[in-house]
This record gives structure tokens, sequence and C-alpha cells, in this order.
């Protein structure tokens, strides 16, 4: 049997007729509180960028009040060809990947099979006795291996405290870097890599300081999920989460029948879109990144966001509890997501997965007690229950400028 699985299935949707029911029929933007002319600025918002040759294209929804208010493709998903962006195309989501995963332990957690203080090193005992990369001032900045305070936990993880392959600022850790550095071998799978991520050196005493751990922070979480559930990662999210929401296009694996619908992915280079080559390959992996490995739609990351509106279910499906949700979308960190990089954190906490808004101010339209993420190909999905709102905006160019531009506009389209 092939350790390559995960591929996307189309599965039904259940209608179960009840307040958490999702039609995903597109509905009057009055019937939502919402203005057709203010949602037309969401059209103009995106369309500025790809004039302006900052984006080849997007695909964005919203739901507000449960009702589909907006589903719009734009642009090109092929330069080249000169074909339109399609409802349905397949976006590398990245890291907009790992609220999904963060997800997967909350289940977890839900049925006792783990809890968020537990440390890492009970489930993977290669965790025990991690040292931190500390740097000696001095002649050539030397690094030395000190022992941790304590051990990382689960919750370490799931909230970028643990200082397990940290970016500090917006840069690879310089002290972590120059030791114990890891390699992910070709054929890896989760099994194989992530205990020997026992003898990374740390960044930073656990606890201590809020660094983004771009991949290898929910690599881990999502093979305590394996451990745990004794399902593959990607079995396991397809089974329990992507097919009782009606996610039907979700997977690490596309298949090669729906192949064709990934898009090409293009970056600037001379003035000139040019084709590039994605950071976590581009075919079949036996390795599952629970950081930022899922290909999904517009379509199916709405019906996840819901579910969170949701409080934990939609159509009738329940995967988590209401009070589990609250958990994960509430500042766990006090200030230090905030401090970490406040051109983008300021204002900001920071959840299991996710990043919270404290200071509506700083929210670029989204209400406070909103929480999602994003992707580094631009993708960013979030939940706003004060506006009850759910958003979704695919691209594949990591532009600034368009999520904040993406938000105002939905919040300006907004009356009653």
């Amino acid at each position: 049997m092939s350790l390559i699985v995960g591929g996307c299935a189309s599965t039904p949707r259940v209608d179960a007729g009840v307040t958490d029911s999702f039609d995903w029929a597109l509905h009057p933007a009055e019937e939502a509180g919402l203005s057709r002319s203010g949602l037309d600025g969401l059209r103009t918002a995106v369309q500025k960028h790809i004039d302006n040759n900052q984006l080849t294209g997007a695909v964005t929804a919203v739901a507000r009040h449960n009702k589909l208010v907006w589903h719009e493709a734009q642009g090109l998903n092929d330069l080249q060809a000169g074909t339109p962006m399609r409802k349905d195309d397949l976006f590398r989501m990245m890291s907009s990947t790992k609220p999904v995963t963060a997800v997967a332990v909350l289940m977890m957690v839900e049925e006792g099979k783990l809890s968020l203080e537990d440390k890492v090193s009970r489930f993977i005992p290669e965790f025990k006795d991690q040292r931190v990369a500390s740097v000696q001032a001095g002649a050539g900045n030397s690094v030395t291996l000190v022992p941790a305070h304590r051990e990382i936990t689960v919750k370490d993880l799931l909230t970028h405290t643990s200082g397990l392959s940290s970016l500090n600022g917006l840069v690879p850790g310089p002290a972590s870097s120059k030791v114990n550095k890891i390699e992910r071998r070709p054929d890896d799978t989760l099994a194989d890599y992530i205990p020997r991520l026992g003898a990374a050196a740390l960044d930073f005493q656990p606890g201590s300081r809020w660094g983004y751990s771009a991949l290898d922070g929910f690599d881990v979480l999502l093979r305590i999920v394996e451990i745990v559930s004794r399902q593959k990662g990607d079995v396991f999210l397809q089974e329990r989460l992507f097919q009782p929401l009606g996610m039907r296009d979700t997977c690490f694996n596309v298949p090669p029948e729906n192949r064709p619908r990934v898009l090409t992915l293009y970056g600037r280079e001379q003035d000139r879109w040019k084709a590039q080559k994605p950071m976590l390959g581009d075919g079949l992996t036996r390795y599952i990144f629970g950081a930022g490995g899922l290909y999904s739609t517009a379509h199916d990351f709405l019906l996840f966001e819901l579910m969170l509106l949701n409080k934990g279910s939609l159509n009738g499906n329940r995967i988590l509890k209401p009070e589990t949700v609250a958990l994960m979308s509430r500042n766990h960190v006090g200030a230090l997501f905030a401090e970490w990089f406040p051109p983008l954190s300021a204002g900001k906490g920071f959840g299991l997965g996710v990043s919270v808004v404290e200071d509506a101010s700083k929210g670029n339209g989204r209400g406070v007690g909103a929480f999602g993420w994003g992707g580094a190909y631009g993708t960013e999905t979030w939940v706003d229950p004060e506006l009850d709102v759910a958003a979704v905006l695919l691209v594949q160019q990591p532009v600034d400028s368009v999520r904040p531009a993406f938000q105002q506009a939905l919040r300006a389209a907004i009356v009653a």
C-alpha cells in the first residue's frame, strides 16, 4: 500500500436544517446586512492590485449571518494561456494550514488523549532534555548550548513560544541556525523526521518569547495527532474534519485528475511575471506538512471558518465544543505577540494557531476578537464574531497591502 495518501475526495455536504446550516447559495447582500454597492468595493480592492501587477489573480468569499454574500474569481490562473481564474482553482495554502492542525490537536484534547500542558516528550521521548542556543558576546559572537529551563509543551508549539526553529523578528534564529541544525531528508515522513528534532537547539527559553516556528513546530503537533489518534495525519484530517465539513478539495497530495486546477506559482522578476518553484515542492510527498502543506479552495476554507464562527459546528456536524473554540480564539501569550514585530502584530494577541485582534484600531477593519491566520503566498482566512463574518482571501503572491484593503472594504460594506 502506498504511503502517499490524503488525496482530495469529493464528499457530499450534510444539510441538517439547524441554526448552523449553510447552503452555499449566493444571497442578496441586503439579507445579511450589507450593501451591494459596498460589496463591489471588495472587487475594486482586489482588482487594483491585479491592475498594478502585484497579483495575478484571486478568489475571495465572504459569509455573514451564515449566508454566502460574496464568492468571486478575478484575474488569471495561467498567464501564458490567458485563462481566467476559476472559483474552484486550487491554492497552496502554506501557513493557512496551521489553524487546521490546531483544530486537530484540540479535537484530541476534547477526547482526553492529550492536554495543552503535556510535555512534548510524553509523546516523542527525544524531546526530553533539550538545550537552548545562547550567543556569547565578544569575538565572533560564539554560540553555546545551555539547558532549557523546562521542557516544551503542546501549548508552547500552538502559541509559537517554544523556541523550536523560530523566526526572531522576521529572520531565522541566528543562534540555533549555527548549531545542531536538523536536515529533513527527501523520503522522510513525520515519523522519521520529528524525533530527530529533539536534538535541535531552541532559539530561546520556552515561554519567554514569541518566535514564529514556520514549519517544524506545527509539524511536531501533527505528528502528536498521528500518535494519539493512531492514524496518519492526512487520513485523520480527511476523515475527521474535511469530510464532515464538506471540504471536498482540501488535501496534501492532489490527485492527478485535479492537478490542472493547481495554480501556477508566479513571482515578479525584472518587472515581469515568471513561474516560480514552490517552497514545499510541487509533487506527491510522503512528508505531510502540518505547518503548511495543504492545497484548498475558497469554497472549502470558507466552510472551515464558518465552523469556527458557529462555535465548532456546521450543518449539524460538531467538530469542536463552543468552549474549545473560545479557548482557541483568546490571547494566550500576553504582550509577547504584540511586541514581536509591531508593524504586523501590534494590537493583536495570539491564541492556539491564530492571531486575535485586541485593539480595533489595529484590526484593519476586523472587530475585536476576530481571529485567523495566513500563508506565505498571501492566503488569509479569518472569523470575526463581532461582525458575524467568515472571510477567505486566496492569492498566490505575498502582497501586504491587499489584505487590509479587502478587510476595510468588507467593513465598509456592512450597513446593519
